[in-house]
């Protein structure tokens, strides 16, 4: 078969609708260039050019803005101006990788830390006729953890719709944001608390107790984000509100935690 240097330049390659002329450059029905040109080293190149040069510049951008001047960020995205930025989702997931990447590096691989099963390590070794009990729930919360440090993308991405829901009930007919605007918001505030958590990490070596600062920090940095994203509603109220949010995560996440014990205890077993 001979190979083909070039597809047809009067139809779309993709869907195969007419072109209008030589000048058009995108097939109106699906976007593509067309005509479309063939894969070689020129086209290679110039496409891990394009993709890396957006992607960093994207992501410059996004990371700046959402340290910064988080609110107006999140509101630009909602809004549709959007073409400065990375995705949330790209965004959640690149600054979820590189806390994963320094979890192992610095951490050992516990990318969760040690604050899960602390609080029973100390009931466990406590000589009462509960102390099997207590041992028993320590090794559950540990192997919780273990799971959530071997699937920290996935338990991300499971904890967005509890943090939508949370600020969704906070928020409750204020701004006119739907559930699904409320997953960007929130997926935005966890790639925010990623970036912050990164910094915890890298000054652990010079200030031990960074790394547990890093969810105070958070909050009060997501209080401020959401104050900025309601600019114009009262900012005691968005305060409020915020808090009342990051509260009902909170609780959230513990009442979940302690659902699944049992379960993994059975798991365990």
């Amino acid at each position: 078969m001979t190979p083909m240097t070039q597809l047809s330049p009067d139809r779309c390659a993709n869907c195969q609708r007419v072109t209008v002329g030589a000048d058009q450059q995108f097939c109106p029905a699906c976007g593509q260039p067309t005509p479309a040109p063939r894969i070689d080293w020129p086209f290679l190149r110039q496409e891990m050019q394009q993709t890396v040069l957006q992607m960093e510049r994207g992501l410059l951008y996004s990371l700046t803005h959402l340290m910064v001047r988080p609110g107006h960020l999140m509101r630009d995205y909602i809004e549709g101006r959007r073409a400065s930025q990375v995705k949330p989702l790209p965004l959640l997931l690149t600054t979820a990788g590189v806390v994963v990447v320094l979890g192992t590096a610095l951490l050992g691989g516990d990318v969760m830390g040690s604050a899960m099963p602390a609080g029973y390590d100390g009931a466990a070794r406590v000589p009462t006729d509960g102390q099997a009990g207590a041992a028993s729930v320590m090794t559950a919360f540990a192997a919780m953890k273990e799971w959530m440090n071997r699937h920290f993308a996935a338990t991300t991405l499971l904890m967005l719709p509890l943090e939508a829901a949370a600020f969704r009930l906070a928020f409750w007919r204020v701004g006119d944001v739907n559930y699904p605007e409320w997953l960007v918001i929130s997926t935005y505030l966890t790639a925010q608390t990623f970036v912050l958590w990164t910094i915890g990490m890298l000054l652990q070596t010079w200030i031990p107790q960074s790394q547990a600062w890093v969810l105070s920090l958070s909050i009060a940095y997501g209080v401020f984000s959401l104050v900025q994203y309601f600019q114009g509603y009262p900012r005691w109220k968005s305060v409020m509100r915020s808090v009342l949010g990051f509260a009902i995560f909170l609780l959230m996440n513990t009442a979940l935690t302690f659902l699944l014990v049992p379960v993994v205890l059975l798991l365990t077993k």
